[in-house]
């Protein structure tokens, strides 16, 4: 499934780039926020923090008229955004121990691709790739 934007026109996206990211900049950082993030990747991509946010600020945002219409946005190799229904539960009051009823809802939810998984931990890849060998 390509990407679509709000006129439902396909876009095709070059993702080349981002294995060309300076890998020691980002694991220098236990945490990164938004303006953090914005400057990173304004470094790497050489495009200008203001073109960097607006194109975040578009980025997320047409993620969430995606799921929220009940649809996935994929990125091959990084991961999946979509929504899922969580079935009505009892649960319990953790002060008190009474049971509560909880109602079903949607919620968003995000499963990391292959790739992404790979780079955060690469001897897990390895474990499944000489499984996956067996």
């Amino acid at each position: 499934m390509k990407p679509q934007s709000s006129c439902g026109q396909e876009h095709s996206v070059n993702w080349a780039w981002i294995d060309k990211i300076d890998a020691p900049y980002f694991l220098s950082h236990s945490n990164m926020n938004r303006t953090e993030l914005i400057e990173a990747v304004a470094n790497e991509s050489k495009l200008s923090q203001a073109d960097v946010r607006r194109a975040l600020v578009a980025l997320i945002a047409t993620i969430q008229k995606t799921v929220k219409k009940g649809g996935q946005v994929q990125m091959v190799g990084f991961g999946t955004f979509k929504s899922v229904k969580r079935k009505a539960r009892t649960g319990k009051n953790p002060r008190t121990g009474v049971a509560v009823k909880i109602a079903a809802t949607t919620v968003p939810k995000f499963v990391a691709g292959a790739k992404f998984k790979a780079v955060v931990d690469p001897k897990a890849a390895q474990r499944k790739a000489a499984k996956a060998s067996k």
